[in-house]
């Protein structure tokens, strides 16, 4: 558990549901007055209960605050390139997880590629279990009592559901993208898998709602940005010249062009505005992203 001078919370726990969860994060945070968190794109799906009012959410700031933004209190975000734009208000608390794209299936009963950005009502996909279970969370007063409910929910989800289970060749395909950290040239991949890189493109892009290419220089991107916030962490300023490099990028202007991409601001002003919760503990992912 880490905090800052703000009242911020952020408490991580071990291993919950490993062959499906990389992680789960419950937070807790206070602010002055509202403010735009930026919901980034990653190699995993996201999932959210909010224990308060519903999460705002837009695909602009001018989106979130507008009259037609997303309102959930159960979140589901599928794979996706671009950020999506949060209303944090002054308190805000809630759990998050970031769950393995092939793991949709067997957890969430749909395949990653039928999920969108960070704009699907959890309980539409879900049912109304979910919305006991946020029901439940939020009556619960400990983190560890929180955690123990949701691996109880989450078992009961993965035994309930038909063993489904993605192509051989796409786990294969996904697979060998976070063994080479979205580094690997596509007709390779292809060799891997023993397909046409047309074929492995569709079969691909059906399941996980991104191309083989596209998840590539995802996962590459997610490398680098926990690569800047691990610096950070230590105190570091960043160095995107070297970033780059220890990440498989050609040279710094195409990692501040995917920057640009996939967070929409630079490294540097990104860090800026994500300090406060880097030091308190968030961010902390990790790099395990295969099956």
């Amino acid at each position: 558990m880490a905090g800052s001078d703000r009242g911020d919370e952020f408490v991580s726990t071990a291993r919950l549901l490993p062959e499906a969860v990389v992680s789960a994060v419950g937070y807790r945070t206070v602010d002055s007055a509202p403010v735009i968190h930026r919901g980034l794109p990653s190699p995993s799906l996201t999932v959210v209960f909010s224990l308060d009012d519903p999460i705002v959410a837009g695909l602009s700031p001018e989106h979130a605050n507008g009259p037609d933004a997303f309102r959930n209190r159960v979140v589901l975000g599928g794979l996706h390139t671009r950020p999506a734009y949060v209303v944090q208000p002054t308190v805000q608390t809630g759990v998050q997880l970031a769950v393995r794209p092939l793991a949709a299936r067997a957890l969430l009963g749909v395949p990653a590629g039928e999920l969108r950005d960070l704009t699907t009502e959890g309980v539409d996909v879900l049912g109304a279990s979910a919305a006991r279970l946020r029901e439940q969370l939020a009556e619960l007063t400990t983190w560890d009592e929180r955690f123990a409910a949701l691996a109880r929910y989450l078992r009961d989800r993965v035994a309930a559901q038909p063993r489904a289970q993605p192509r051989a060749e796409v786990a294969a395909a996904w697979s060998w993208i976070a063994r080479h950290r979205g580094t690997g040239s596509m007709s390779e991949l292809a060799r891997h898998v023993l397909l046409s890189p047309r074929q492995l493109t569709t079969v691909f892009n059906s399941e996980l709602g991104l191309t083989p290419k596209a998840a590539s220089r995802l996962m590459r991107f997610e490398h680098a940005r926990q690569h800047v916030t691990r610096a950070s962490r230590r105190g570091l300023p960043p160095d995107i010249a070297a970033t780059a490099h220890a990440c498989g990028y050609s040279d710094h202007a195409h990692l501040v062009h995917d920057f640009q991409q996939y967070v929409g601001t630079s490294p540097t002003r990104w860090l800026a505005e994500e300090r406060r919760n880097i030091q308190a503990g968030a961010h902390r992912d990790g790099e395990d992203w295969g099956t």
